[in-house]
């Protein structure tokens, strides 16, 4: 008689975001597959201890110290260990009891965690692309030398894993990123000088958080994606392709040398690619909308405006220098995008606060971790003078 699989006990960084709130969907529908070790969200007090109360982890951690009494007071009574801050997050994912780290946390934060993960040995599944886009090499290389494998959670980057299963001896000869598009496909900059955070905040296919919606509607998210690929997929950037494909079901492709181009196609779901890296090798059952070909009686393909929508360039151009710029366009687009959501600066001044900083902050050809956080503290000082002169 065969033992039981073992359930595989997940830590969830930034669980009461959107990929957060799906995953632990996720593991409710499989709890013989799956239990949950930890749980960290940043602000959301709220959310956290109903999870908490929801799921039973072990550990949970508020990043925003100021609501630590709030959840402790909650959650204690439950004997659910409760910690605060940042560095906590950076130590719980190194607990023996955690068998994969989901990072979910948006941004540069979720930067150190991974790293600590990697460091303990921690099987990754990436939703956090920031991490790449800021510190490709630095984290590819750290997860080569301790054999940790990196499951990609973005559902491009998850499409482009699925059409290499059983393909990692053949070369690639390019992928092929797919973009909605956004709410702005097809729009001019004179169209967009006035568009609102209300409007950029309306996505034609995905709900998402809000920083990763404004990134769809700039085509930043494609470029952070474009980045994340090159270090993902070992790939050159002439090997990375963007078409747009307003529909939203070819999630994106692979092409080989013998020009054959395999696909992934599904209804826009991320519980579908958040299900696939947790639960890898295997495909667990699920009973997720399926995709009606009649009901799609036209699926369309466009290239993408690279001059109405300039950061999918200027991303393109952070890959093509390397070294720290991609930490740069990342850390000045955050800024960007908090103030564009806060009504400081227009749609279109945030490419023109990532431009100004691609050109101004030091820039270092092979940047050390120290480098990356010098890099995103004087990119964010300097993005933020930026602010008044694109409102």
């Amino acid at each position: 008689m065969t033992n039981p699989t073992p359930k595989r006990r997940l830590a969830i960084l930034g669980s009461t975001g959107s990929i957060g709130t799906q995953a632990i969907e996720v593991v409710q529908a499989h709890p013989d597959q799956f239990s949950v070790e930890v749980l960290t969200a940043n602000h959301n007090a709220d959310l956290l201890i109903e999870q908490a109360r929801l799921v039973q982890p072990n550990v949970v951690v508020i990043c925003d110290e100021t609501r630590y009494d709030t959840v402790f007071s909650a959650l204690d009574p439950l004997g659910i260990k409760v910690y605060a801050g940042l560095n906590s997050i950076a130590s719980v994912v190194q607990m023996d009891s955690v068998d994969m780290v989901l990072t979910a946390m948006v941004g540069y934060a979720g930067l150190l965690p991974t790293i600590k993960a990697i460091e303990a040995g921690k099987p990754i599944a990436l939703a956090n692309k920031e991490t790449l886009v800021v510190a490709g090499e630095l984290i590819t290389r750290l997860a080569a030398q301790r054999g940790v494998n990196i499951y990609p959670v973005d559902s491009e980057h998850s499409a482009i894993f699925q059409c290499l299963v059983g393909e990692f001896h053949n070369p690639i000869e390019k992928i092929i990123l797919t973009a909605s598009g956004g709410p702005f496909r097809g729009k001019d900059r004179t169209y967009l000088e006035t568009v609102t955070k209300a409007q950029a905040l309306k996505h034609p296919n995905w709900s998402m958080g809000a920083k990763i919606t404004i990134d769809s509607a700039t085509l930043m998210n494609k470029g952070l994606e474009v980045i994340e690929a090159k270090w993902l997929f070992n790939l050159r950037p002439d090997q990375i392709e963007v078409v747009v494909h307003p529909q939203s079901i070819i999630h994106s492709l692979v092409q080989f040398e013998d020009g054959s181009l395999k696909a992934q196609l599904g209804l826009p779901d991320m519980k579908l690619p958040i299900q696939f890296a947790l639960g890898y090798p295997n495909r667990l059952k699920s009973d997720f909308p399926r995709f009606n070909f009649a009901n799609y009686s036209s699926l369309t393909f466009e290239q993408p405006d690279l001059g109405t929508f300039r950061n999918l360039q200027l991303a393109f151009d952070a890959l093509e220098r390397g070294g720290n710029m991609p930490c740069i366009i990342n850390a000045a687009n955050e800024v960007a995008v908090d103030a564009f959501l806060h009504d400081r600066v227009s749609f279109l001044g945030i490419s023109d606060v990532i431009e100004a900083a691609m050109q101004q902050v030091s820039f270092v050809a092979n940047p050390t971790y120290d480098d990356y956080v010098a890099t995103d503290k004087e990119t964010r000082r300097l993005a933020t003078e930026k602010l008044g002169s694109f409102v």
